[in-house]
């Protein structure tokens, strides 16, 4: 199904009960509503489940220009108006929990509850290591780009991307680089402390993308919140031991 948001063609899917408890979910950079097949079956029983496609996912439209994390915000509560979702629960992985850590603390929306898998919203520490590889792509990039020399060097700068860049940035077209690099300088932890509803933290023991220690900040900075570690598994958990998720999002959407 598809709706037009902000001029947008954007795609969506609804399952569920029609009178059941209205939960949205937002997916995570460069992925898909499809990661929720497993927790939509889940709670089907009991929900009105409604999962969208942010821009440039699945076949939703790409935006024209870079958006920041405002932006999401916005398509996401004339989504909510188009599709009757009246403050529903809120589930987010990744670059998802970061839309909905920021509609909640802002009071955009009032959800009851907020379930985060995996998700960012704040700006990690550098390794030594990382900060010499950002350094080195931005000098090159800058050389790259001067006049005369930026007329033949559109190809050593890609070559510099795949070098350098993170797998997210490289599949990436350019308007989505942009705002990608925008999301991931964005950093919530200062507004946490705003968020009043019960919070379910379900993450990765090995998560490397958004680490186990980004947890327990946001857990510790959020009142009313609780982690659920799932042991051995990465960014995906919630897929990676869907059983295991989807018991913990049971118990915590009745």
């Amino acid at each position: 199904m598809f709706e037009e948001i902000n001029g947008l063609k954007t795609e969506y899917v609804e399952c569920g009960k029609k009178d059941g408890i209205p939960v949205l979910l937002l997916h995570g950079w460069g992925s898909s509503y499809d990661v929720y097949k497993g927790i939509m079956n889940a709670l089907s029983d009991r929900c009105r489940l409604v999962a969208l496609n942010f821009p440039g996912c699945g076949n939703s439209e790409v935006m024209a220009t870079p958006w920041n994390l405002d932006d999401y915000c916005r398509l996401v509560l004339d989504f909510c108006k188009k599709t009757g979702l009246d403050n529903p629960i809120l589930i987010g992985h990744s670059h998802g929990g970061r839309v909905a850590l920021n509609l909640t603390a802002n009071r955009l929306l009032n959800p009851p509850k907020i379930v985060l898998l995996d998700s960012a919203g704040l700006i990690p520490v550098k390794t030594t290591s990382q900060k010499i590889k950002i350094a080195t792509f931005k000098f090159i990039k800058k050389v790259l780009s001067l006049p005369i020399i930026n007329t033949f060097s559109v190809e050593l700068l890609n070559r510099a991307r795949r070098r350098f860049g993170s797998a997210d940035y490289i599949a990436a077209p350019p308007v989505l680089r942009k705002t990608l690099v925008s999301l991931v300088n964005t950093d919530l932890r200062d507004i946490l402390p705003d968020i009043k509803c019960p919070s379910l933290l379900i993450w990765g023991e090995n998560d490397t993308a958004t680490p186990l220690s980004d947890a327990k900040i946001i857990e510790k900075l959020i009142p009313d919140a609780g982690l659920c570690v799932i042991k051995g598994t990465g960014h995906y958990s919630f897929c990676e031991r869907p059983y295991e998720a989807h018991a913990i999002l049971r118990e915590f959407i009745k």
